[in-house]
C-alpha cells in the first residue's frame, strides 16, 4: 500500500465470541487470530484487501478507527502536530518491521497510523 491509503480498520467490541459472530455472518467476513495476535482476531472482507481487526473495547478507544499507512510514523506525527493535532497513542511496535501510532485531528478525530510490513 502507499502512503495515504487506509491499510487497515480496527473495531471495538466487548464481547469478542458475539462480534466474530456478528460480523462473519452479516458481511461474510473470514475472522482469526494469527499467530502473535492472540486475543486480537483480524477480520478480512470477501474482496481480499480489507481488513483489521477486532479489538477489546476500553477508554479512548469506543468507535471504530481507520489506520493510514505512512512513509513515517515520525515524521507524519510532526507534521500532524505543526497542523494543530495531538497524540493519544505515541508510536509503538507490531513487529520487527512494522509500527502504529494514533494522532488526533483538531476536530478530536482519533486517527490511526501505520508503517511498515506485518507478515512475509
Amino acid at each position: 500500500m502507499a502512503h495515504g491509503d487506509i491499510t487497515h480498520i480496527d473495531i471495538p467490541v466487548s464481547d469478542m465470541k458475539a462480534a466474530t459472530e456478528f460480523y462473519s455472518s452479516l458481511f461474510g467476513w473470514q475472522i482469526a487470530e494469527m499467530p502473535g495476535f492472540e486475543g486480537y482476531p483480524m477480520w478480512q472482507a470477501p474482496n481480499g484487501i480489507s481488513g483489521g481487526g477486532l479489538a477489546p473495547r476500553g477508554e479512548g478507544f469506543v468507535e471504530p478507527r481507520s489506520y493510514v499507512e505512512v512513509d513515517s510514523i515520525d515524521e507524519t506525527i510532526a507534521r500532524a502536530q505543526d497542523a494543530g493535532a495531538s497524540v493519544a497513542q505515541g508510536k509503538q511496535q507490531i513487529t520487527e518491521s512494522s509500527w502504529w501510532a494514533v494522532i488526533v485531528d483538531p476536530d478530536g478525530n482519533h486517527i490511526g497510523l501505520f508503517e511498515g510490513v506485518v507478515g512475509g
